[in-house]
This record gives C-alpha cells, structure tokens and sequence, in this order.
C-alpha cells in the first residue's frame, strides 16, 4: 500500500490534492462532479472584509493555454462566510482553506481573527492586493511590507497561516524569506501573472479593466521554477499551484519542493479531475516503488 498522506502546517491531509482560490468558488459547487472528499483539502473563493460585487464584464478571455481573469474578487464578505457557509463546509470530511484578501494590514487583522473562530483548516492570505494607504502598491511586491503585514496578522490568527505569493516581483525568494520572518507558518504560489488580450477587430483589451491574471498550463514552468527557488530559500511547507492538468503536474511540484499541490483552471475545463489526477499518482507511486508520497517532496536534483 503506498501513503498518500501529508502533513501540513501541523494539519493532517488525506492526499497532497487541494484547490485553487477563486476555481473552486466554495466547494458545493463541484461536489456533484467528485465528492469534496476526493480532496485532501480545498481552497475557497477570495473572501474581503465587506461584501463585493467585483469588476464589471467582461471579465474573463480565453488565451492559447490558459485564460485571463479580472473578476475582481467577487464575494459575499468575511462574516457571510463564518456564519452562513463555513457551517455547511464543515460537515464534508475534507480540509478546508480559507483565503482573504485586504486592502489595509487592520482589514487582514481584522479577518483573521473572524476566521480563526470557524473550523476553517488553515487560513491563506492573498497579499496580492493593494494598499489603499500606501498609494495601491500591492502588498506583496515589497518584502518590508510582506514581513510587517505578515507579523501583525500573526498576532490576531490562531489557524496555521499561509501566505500566497505573487510571481509578479523581480525576486520571489526575498518576498517568500520576508515571509517566513514575519512568522508565517506556510507559503502557497504562484498566483496569476498580470497579462492582457487585445481584440484586433475593436482595437480594445478583451477584459473591461484592460489586464488580467493569466492562469493555466502556460504558466507551469514559471511556476515550477518559482517553487524550486522559494523551497530553496525558506524552511516553510510550500502549495504548488500554477497549470496543473495531470497527475503527472502534481508530481513534478512536489518534486519542485511543494508538499501540497493545487489543481485550478484546470478545473473548468473537467470538473472532475481530481479523479483521474489521483490515480496518475497512484500509477506512478507503484511504478516507482514510492512507499511513501513525502520521499517526493523536493527530491528533484539539480545538474
């Protein structure tokens, strides 16, 4: 028999299979394509302080290998969430990763601890958003404000914290180690990478607010190096994310230095992925004599 699961940020994971935020909405959406139970865990969609309606159409276009979003983090806030879906979550018997995202480091704080009282698994933080205070930089491209919003959020979270990075920084590794001594206690990338799509007959971007995050396969080898650099750099647990289509993506994260993978885009194209994905890696597991899935994690070896 081989060992499919992992422990993570000290939280017990049936398999290294989660979800992206943002594909995955939350959860009861796709239960009818593949139990949630399939899952080791999964993310659900962005939360924000108060509710928002998110940007306005269109907002999603279709790329050769991926597709580019600007749905705006569309969601019915942090406290609709604990006391109205978080309930119904917690009756499936699988991990849930609850992701937020603020506009100042007190509206993080302040979410942190509305999640912390929930059943939520572990809490994820999108620092990929801007500091309405600090001239709407985002956060996580300057590693002084990754460390000191990480700190401070610290302090109100009593779940394992996560903290999603963006690849849109010149050095993911100093952003990832600002993390880490901030005190997270994991790190989850690649979030999308900032594209756009021009339609050539109207001579206007495709997505209404002109740019959008560019997901899906396209993205992959970005990603993979991106997780080699930042399991290099840092002690933490990573969630490998960024095109992964097969079970056979999933391995080659881990392998990268991610302890949990997470499947996304991917997910609109075949809902129920997460079935044939879990027996490529039980094939492989097999083939290779793999007792144990964690002998995977970060065992890619450099030339």
């Amino acid at each position: 028999m081989t060992k499919m699961n992992i422990n993570f940020c000290g939280v017990e994971f049936k398999n290294p299979i989660v979800t992206a935020s943002g594909t995955f909405g939350f959860g009861m959406e796709y239960s009818e394509f593949a139990p949630l139970e399939e899952y080791g865990g999964f993310g659900a969609k962005g939360l924000t302080r108060t509710p928002r309606a998110g940007n306005p159409p269109p907002r999603i276009a279709e790329t050769a290998s991926g597709i580019l979003n600007s749905v705006g983090l569309q969601n019915p806030g942090v406290e609709f969430f604990a006391e109205n879906i978080m309930p119904i979550l917690s009756e499936y018997d699988t991990n849930v990763i609850a992701n937020m995202s603020g506009n100042t480091i007190e509206e993080y704080c302040e979410m942190a601890e509305i999640l912390s009282e929930t059943d939520t698994a572990i809490i994820e933080m999108n620092i990929s958003c801007p500091n309405v205070k600090h001239g709407g930089m985002a956060f996580g491209t300057d590693a002084k404000v990754v460390n000191r919003l990480t700190r401070e959020v610290k302090r109100y979270c009593k779940k394992p914290l996560v903290v999603k990075l963006s690849p849109n920084v010149t050095s993911i590794a100093e952003i990832a180690k600002a993390a880490e001594d901030g005190g997270a206690d994991g790190l989850s990338l690649i979030n999308t990478l900032l594209g756009m799509k021009i339609d050539i007959h109207t001579k206007r971007p495709l997505l209404k607010n002109n740019t959008g995050g560019l997901s899906g396969p396209a993205v992959k080898p970005v990603a993979i190096r991106m997780v080699h650099d930042v399991y290099a750099a840092t002690n933490l647990p990573i969630i490998g994310m960024g095109g992964v289509m097969t079970g056979e993506d999933v391995i080659e994260f881990m392998l990268a230095g991610a302890s949990l993978v997470a499947l996304g885009t991917s997910l609109f194209a075949k809902p129920d992925l997460v079935k044939s994905v879990k027996a490529d890696i039980q094939q492989y597991m097999e083939r290779y004599n793999i007792k144990d899935i964690t002998e995977l994690i970060g065992a890619a070896q450099m030339w």
